[in-house]
């Protein structure tokens, strides 16, 4: 019988088309994906994928074995959920998901507060695009994520954790840091710059743009927040930076200047979700105060 984790790759071949992105989503090396999705061909007698150096095909027998193998994912985490895998004391492995533009800039104030509170659990964080973490949290692929709002996947539980404000970040050397506040038409014209597709960042970036009259950088789009800000600091443009990011590391670097855009109030919704099963319901309501908690207290001169 195929093993959780061969499907799982499978899974994953399917849905990225890729061998490089699938072995990222699941965290494993492009080798060993590609080694344990022959060993799984090997003892299924089949072809499920169709390779070649630009793209991997699934086979219409494989997109078969596919749907059996997201049927069996999920039975598998109902199974997890059903015997209380954290149990009344909140222990045992809990597998987090969120967006790079979150996690590390929360978690290591969150962290230690948890692990205070709940010494015996443990944390297994996953980075992700927030696109696809509701879908990777009704797959199984997570038991909890933490993204911004709003979320349309069906069968979640939803808990909102705060508000956070974004802030434009204007390099020292540009004409806009002269001034003592920046209203939406003073970026007609200005060259803006934006994450990747996929980030929720990116949309909220093109929507600014497209009321101001901005230019969007397409042809520089930033893989990070960190990787936007260098970008910046050479002069490409200027951007929106989400609060958090501003608070623990921008306005600790001496290149930048950051503003409110007039009286826009400019935010984003953060919450936490995870899947309307009865053992999980009390845990995971625990472990979103203890966020919202820690948040207020830390970051109370970051949020709206």
């Amino acid at each position: 019988m195929p093993t959780l984790r061969q499907l799982e790759y499978l899974v994953a071949v399917a849905d990225t088309g890729h061998f490089g992105r699938a072995a990222e989503r699941v965290h494993v090396t492009q080798p060993t994906l590609s080694e344990q999705l022959r060993a799984l061909e090997e003892r299924l007698g089949t072809q499920l994928v169709e390779r070649s150096r630009s793209n991997v095909v699934v086979t219409p027998l494989g997109f078969e074995v596919v749907e059996v193998a997201r049927r069996m994912l999920r039975d598998a985490q109902r199974i997890r959920d059903l015997t209380g895998r954290l149990g009344s004391g909140m222990g045992g492995v809990v597998r987090l998901g969120l967006p790079s533009t979150i996690g590390p800039y929360l978690l290591p104030r969150v962290v230690p507060h948890l692990h205070a509170l709940y010494p015996h659990l443990k944390l297994y964080v996953r980075e992700d695009l927030p696109h696809t973490l509701p879908r990777g949290l009704a797959e199984g692929l997570h038991d909890v994520i933490v993204t911004p709002l709003p979320v349309t996947q069906s069968g979640l539980e939803e808990a909102v954790l705060f508000e956070e404000p974004l802030h434009l970040a204007v390099p020292l050397d540009h004409e806009l840091a002269q001034r003592k506040l920046i209203t939406i038409h003073d970026l007609e014209g200005v060259d803006l710059l934006a994450l990747g597709p996929g980030h929720q960042l990116r949309d909220l970036v093109v929507n600014l743009a497209a009321e101001a009259g901005a230019n969007i950088r397409f042809d520089y789009e930033g893989t990070s927040l960190d990787t936007l800000r260098e970008m910046m600091a050479t002069g490409l443009g200027v951007s929106l930076l989400p609060g958090l990011y501003v608070r623990s590391v921008v306005r600790n670097d001496p290149r930048f200047k950051t503003f409110d855009i007039g009286r826009r109030g400019l935010t984003r919704t953060i919450g936490m979700f995870w899947r309307k099963t009865k053992s999980s319901q009390a845990n995971f309501a625990r472990l979103a105060d203890l966020f919202r908690e820690t948040v207020a207290e830390e970051f109370k001169d970051a949020l709206v």
